[in-house]
């Protein structure tokens, strides 16, 4: 389960619009749906299709294709596991949200992965003071969910498994010192 952060009493909203067992299950489900898989904006779509999180009008602004990736019953998810930088763009989304009265409260997933560099502290502790810093900014109930999903299992391009390459071999397009000066006197130029 990831990591759960609630701010100026999202969870309370949450819990009155009884979604508390709801987004846990979703928050779950897409943890296991996503873990070491590389491509995970699809798949995260698709499963929060299957929690019914796709479903109505999801848009952020009128006549802009700005949407959120799910909302339910003034309830929006958003988020982005590439970088946990993405924090302050995924709050100013929902606080657009919320304050055009669309949405009551936002969910933010985020990835909990940094870099072993960081003298910023754990990602609990940085989201925590990103959001008390942004405030009155970013002034909305909240919740932050930190996915810890691992590093996608890739084999190495070049690997050799028992002895056979892995993949397929594809011949290279043929260089013109390949070919006679009469071929190359009969090709015709591109319209």
């Amino acid at each position: 389960m990831p990591e759960i952060i609630h701010f100026r009493g999202s969870e309370k909203i949450m819990k009155k619009k009884k979604l508390e067992k709801d987004v846990a299950t979703t928050l779950q489900y897409l943890e296991e749906m996503l873990r070491g898989t590389l491509y995970k904006r699809e798949l995260t779509l698709l499963a929060l299709n299957d929690c019914d999180w796709r479903e109505g009008d999801f848009s952020i602004l009128d006549g802009r294709r700005y949407q959120y990736k799910g909302f339910k019953k003034g309830v929006a998810i958003e988020g982005n596991f590439a970088s946990c930088e993405y924090i302050l763009e995924g709050l100013f989304r929902l606080q657009i949200g919320f304050d055009k009265g669309r949405i009551e409260t936002g969910i933010l997933m985020l990835t909990s992965e940094r870099s072993e560099k960081s003298r910023l502290g754990t990602s609990i502790e940085l989201a925590k003071l990103e959001v008390e810093q942004l405030y009155p900014t970013i002034s909305m109930p909240v919740t932050i969910a930190l996915f810890d999903l691992g590093t996608p299992d890739l084999p190495d391009e070049n690997s050799v498994k028992g002895g056979e390459e892995l993949g397929v071999s594809i011949s290279t397009i043929p260089q013109d010192a390949e070919y006679s000066e009469e071929d190359q006197q009969e090709w015709e130029p591109f319209p």
